[in-house]
């Protein structure tokens, strides 16, 4: 892949290597189509944002690798992916997919469980008598 641009994108603990070339808007995931990979719609729609965002929806080609987590998590790791990589091809595409909350990583994960509780926050029941 010459002339691509390469980046990374992360959610939870899906991590998406992302390399994007000038073509015809074409998106593999993992050796596959996207469509076929994301079975669902709204995971569809989340992953072309970036393009219709910026208004070159046919513009890109994306070749992703995808490992960890889930389809949501693996979804939104490739969407940071796809916006870091299109920063890199025009620098001025910045504050419109900044505006859109896309070049930063989602910070939130999973809470961890803790000692003497059944979950994260959830407790045992609690009997006074």
């Amino acid at each position: 892949m010459e002339n691509s641009k390469y980046a990374t994108g992360k959610r939870k603990t899906s991590i998406a290597k992302v390399w994007l070339s000038k073509g015809s808007g074409k998106i593999s995931v993992n050796g596959k189509n996207f469509k076929e990979y994301f079975k669902r719609p709204n995971h569809q729609m989340q992953i072309t944002r970036p393009f219709e965002i910026i208004n070159q929806v046919t513009d890109y080609d994306v070749t992703c690798k995808v490992i960890g987590g889930g389809m949501t998590g693996q979804a939104g790791a490739m969407v940071h992916g796809i916006s870091k990589a299109i920063l890199l091809y025009d620098e001025n595409l910045k504050s419109t997919l900044k505006k859109e909350k896309l070049t930063t990583r989602d910070s939130r994960s999973v809470e961890r469980k803790k000692y003497g509780h059944r979950k994260a926050r959830r407790s045992f029941q609690f009997s006074k008598r």
